[in-house]
């Protein structure tokens, strides 16, 4: 999802249903893992926490950095510290967390783009001091461990938690994906489940965290995120026959698809 790609998936939703053939993932279904709406979608879930999120544009940013309004004026509970960052991007490019109301005018200055994502920085660190980002796939509404990443830092991307460089960090991850039916799965299973449900969406993939509270701190929904099994047996012996168990689901959705009436 993204504006850029809105257009298309309004043309391939008004085409598909001139077709009369099974359709998964529907694309006017994709349109609302947009993060605001994903935030409507899962606001009031109470074993979800999802921080509100709101579309906010530069010149409105401007005037929070000037003090003429507060951020929770924009954003519906929304203080600071904050999150930003440019509507479309992805990975990190451009995300900042910002302390205070007088930072917004520094990154405006260094960040190119008429509007902006802004929502409420959660600290979601654990006991140990770490942060730890899962995803997990959903496929027929059934969720998969994906991977794990564990950082000292709170912006997490697999590639940069450092996970090559940590026998302790793999063998966390480890646990993570051979246990997920009997541990995290089961834990969140229902909540990830609804989660499916409310965005309707045959395959979705969940960035998330563990509240100290017990709950499920959803980051992002994503039916694009990277799903794979290319990390070396060597360092990661224990990745292939869990993605394999993510595979077989997905090939299994989609011959139950096929052989529907």
């Amino acid at each position: 999802e993204s504006s850029a790609t809105r257009p298309l998936l309004r043309a391939l939703d008004a085409a598909l249903a001139e077709r009369g053939v099974p359709v998964l993932n529907r694309p006017s279904l994709i349109a609302a893992t947009a993060r605001d709406e994903a935030f409507r979608r899962l606001a009031g879930l109470d074993a979800v926490r999802i921080p509100a999120s709101a579309q906010v544009g530069r010149a409105d940013l401007a005037r929070v950095a000037a003090g003429e309004v507060a951020i929770g004026a924009r954003v519906p509970d929304c203080e600071f510290p904050v999150i930003v960052r440019p509507v479309d991007s992805h990975a990190g490019h451009d995300l900042a967390r910002l302390e205070h109301a007088r930072d917004l005018r520094a990154y405006l200055e260094a960040t190119a783009g008429d509007g902006f994502f802004v929502s409420s920085f959660v600290d979601y660190r654990d006991a140990d001091g770490l942060y730890r980002k899962y995803r997990v796939a959903t496929i027929d509404g059934e969720p998969f461990a994906v991977h794990l990443g564990v950082s000292s830092h709170w912006m997490i991307h697999y590639l940069n938690a450092g996970m090559t460089e940590s026998a302790a960090k793999r063998a966390e991850e480890e646990r993570f994906m051979r246990d997920f039916d009997f541990d995290f799965g089961r834990r969140h299973g229902d909540a990830l489940r609804e989660i499916a449900r409310r965005f309707a969406l045959d395959y979705l993939v969940i960035d998330c965290a563990q509240m100290p509270d017990g709950r499920l701190l959803v980051f992002e929904v994503d039916p694009g995120a990277v799903v794979h099994a290319m990390d070396s047996d060597a360092m990661f012996p224990y990745k292939r026959p869990a993605m394999r168990r993510v595979f077989d689901a997905f090939r299994a959705m989609l011959e139950r698809a096929r052989r529907a009436p």
